[in-house]
């Protein structure tokens, strides 16, 4: 190597994209399982290895410089192509065993993606799988997730998806509270969910009562006599202690969706957990979605 060319080690390379993009070394270090100390001293190695710096700490957190946001992209590149070379050698794995990590929303994880899991293993023992109930969508191209399953699109090139269901949901209270007197919907942030319009618009005059990002938890303060909530029709159309109301409104219908990296979902583990998936959907449409 040419004198004065500085070797670059891609440790280091992942401490600082971990830095720039949560803006602190706590947030950082929690990211990879690290200490704060450590990501500190892994970042004044790098720089002093460059002999410039990358990233400026203000009292807002850390800033990247010039030359951080030129590193910064050239960093993401190389972190891309790090994961593709895992998955293209993840592709390989030919057995029917193995762990396989699931994402969705906690609406289907429990009481309905669960079962069909449960139901696969029978088939091929050697299969683990990884349920992860998520509120956040993982990223598949990262591998933080193997398969997951959303109620929106996906996006991207190298994701191949499939519509696997529709899911319909509908208003329902507690059968001791026939007329509402507070609402139950999600958080802020999630303000745009078409659930969330929906209660805004036939219960505009309630005054809110619980705000949760969980529908588990919301499908628990509605039995339990909170308020109305907008709950799926598989699991609150069969428990007791519900009431469906606003029966003159038809269903709010949303698509499910099934997406699995394009590196990834021709191994067999991955394909059998995907078949498992989809027969179990088709088996279970009208159950989802009952007036469909």
């Amino acid at each position: 190597m040419a004198a004065g060319h500085k070797i670059v080690n891609w440790d280091d390379l992942q401490n600082f994209l971990a830095i720039a993009r949560h803006g602190s070394l706590s947030a950082a270090a929690r990211s990879l399982g690290v200490t704060q100390p450590t990501m500190g001293r892994r970042l004044a190695a790098l720089e002093a290895n460059l002999g410039t710096r990358l990233l400026l700490r203000t009292p807002e957190g850390f800033v990247l410089t010039a030359l951080g946001e030129q590193m910064l992209a050239r960093a993401e590149r190389m972190e891309e192509e790090a994961y593709a070379a895992q998955l293209l050698a993840c592709s390989s794995d030919a057995r029917l065993e193995g762990t396989v990590r699931l994402t969705t929303v906690d609406t289907l994880a429990g009481a309905f993606i669960a079962p069909a899991m449960l139901d696969l293993q029978r088939e091929h023992p050697g299969i683990v799988v990884e349920l992860l109930a998520a509120t956040q969508s993982l990223n598949l191209s990262r591998r933080e997730a193997d398969i997951a399953i959303r109620m929106t699109r996906f996006e991207g090139d190298l994701i191949v998806a499939r519509k696997v269901a529709t899911l319909a949901l509908s208003f329902y209270t507690a059968r001791t509270q026939p007329e509402p007197e507070r609402v139950i919907t999600v958080l802020d942030d999630q303000a745009h969910l078409p659930e969330a319009r929906a209660m805004a618009e036939h219960f505009a005059s309630l005054p809110v009562g619980l705000k949760s990002n969980s529908r588990e938890v919301q499908h628990d303060a509605a039995c339990h006599g909170g308020g109305v909530a907008m709950l799926p029709r598989f699991r609150a159309d069969h428990d007791e202690r519900l009431q469906r109301i606003r029966t003159d409104l038809p269903d709010l219908r949303r698509d499910i969706w099934l997406g699995v990296h394009a590196d990834l979902h021709k191994m067999p583990r991955m394909r059998s957990t995907i078949d498992a998936l989809v027969a179990h959907f088709a088996s279970k449409a009208r159950l989802l979605d009952p007036e469909g």
